[in-house]
């Protein structure tokens, strides 16, 4: 199997599995009990809660588990909101950022809230400076993605914090961190940002868990409401297991020295071997992360070369995973043509991903462009 669809999920470590069957079985007490069990599964979450403000230069007490990284957005966008209230009423937001704060916001504007969206170029690139010129006296918040899920552009987000406290220091400023944790650096206690999400399954840790980075004084509303776990901010009985597996999972990314070169190598090797296939065209931009590719294939549409390449057990997608197969939000938000959209295809990679998994999609999708075109002659 050739699976490159790692921005939709990741394969489970077999570590991280085992470290899931470990603490089901040895550390199953209520981390809220007051008897030694209870706190041995307390010390569990503990542990992980430093690795994972480790791996975002954050302090531990700054980090809160959710289940998603979805959840995680949710939070941060409406806690945001709620507590500017009193004296805000609109939000800055980029045009392509994934459903889970896209979907937020639109739900804060069907409540009167003015939004402002900020398309990407052709190019998929959105400029620190053209997020800021939208934000004005009453703008509660800006909500940005670090790492493009579609096309793999980069945003500035230190530079985007700074600029807009500059401008209006009660606005706060949100991170969609999904698919930059563990891939790009970032030390978030050397910003201004006041909140950044990650989530587990995209770092080959079990789909159901994730966390919210939330800078030490930052203020923003509850909006879930049950005990006292996580602060009161993230309330319901922790899920010890895979809190643990997303401890153990970054561990294991983080020490794996050569997954960046590995990957900028396997990028290198797509992007070259598309050139000699007719009939594609280049969506992500030249500075893409390199984990992220997105192409179109020229009269093919997504859904007829997705299913061609999966008879030959290559996996792949056209876009978001969370869009259920819809056509591309941010390619339509880049203003690419119908056609581009329709026939897009997205290759990402992880540290697993081989040449041997580049070239069987190449071949595939050499073959795929011939035999297509001939069926409709």
């Amino acid at each position: 199997m050739h699976y490159l669809d790692n921005a939709a999920t990741t394969r489970v470590d077999d570590a991280v599995a085992d470290m899931v069957y470990t603490v089901l079985r040895q550390h199953f007490a209520n981390p809220s009990s007051l008897y030694a069990p209870g706190a041995h599964s307390e010390m569990v979450i503990d542990q992980a809660r430093q690795i994972v403000a480790n791996s975002l230069g954050a302090k531990p007490e700054e980090i809160y588990f959710t289940a998603s990284g979805t959840e995680a957005d949710n939070i941060a966008v409406f806690g945001a909101c709620k507590a500017r209230r009193a004296w805000a009423d609109h939000v800055v937001v980029t045009g392509y950022e994934h459903p889970a704060v896209q979907n937020a916001v639109t739900a804060l504007e069907r409540d009167g809230w003015r939004v402002s969206v900020v398309n990407p170029d052709k190019e998929g690139h959105i400029t620190v400076d053209q997020l800021v010129k939208e934000v004005c006296a009453k703008t509660a918040l800006v909500a940005a993605m670090h790492v493009n899920n579609e096309v793999g552009s980069v945003l500035d987000v230190a530079a985007l914090a700074k600029l807009v406290k500059e401008k209006n220091n009660r606005t706060a400023v949100h991170v969609d961190g999904v698919q930059a944790w563990c891939k790009l650096p970032i030390r978030l206690n050397a910003t201004q940002i006041d909140s950044y999400a990650v989530s587990g399954h995209k770092i080959h840790a079990p789909k159901g868990v994730g966390a919210l980075y939330l800078r030490r004084g930052y203020h923003l509303d509850k909006f879930l409401y049950g005990g006292h776990q996580e602060k009161g901010m993230r309330p319901g009985t922790e899920n010890t297991a895979f809190i643990a597996a997303l401890g153990c999972a970054v561990e294991r990314i983080n020490a794996d020295r050569q997954r960046r070169a590995r990957v900028e190598a396997l990028a290198s090797r797509l992007w070259t071997g598309l050139e000699n296939i007719p009939g594609i065209v280049r969506n992500s931009p030249a500075d893409a992360m390199p984990d992220v590719c997105n192409f179109s294939v020229e009269n093919i549409k997504s859904e007829t070369m997705l299913h061609y390449l999966e008879a030959k057990d290559i996996y792949v997608s056209s876009g978001s995973a969370c869009s259920k197969g819809e056509a591309s939000h941010t390619l339509q938000a880049m203003g690419l043509p119908r056609e581009r959209v329709d026939t897009a295809v997205r290759v990402s990679f992880c540290g697993d991903n081989t040449p041997e998994d580049v070239d069987a999609l190449l071949e595939a999708l050499r073959c795929g462009v011939s035999e297509i075109a001939k069926i409709r002659r």
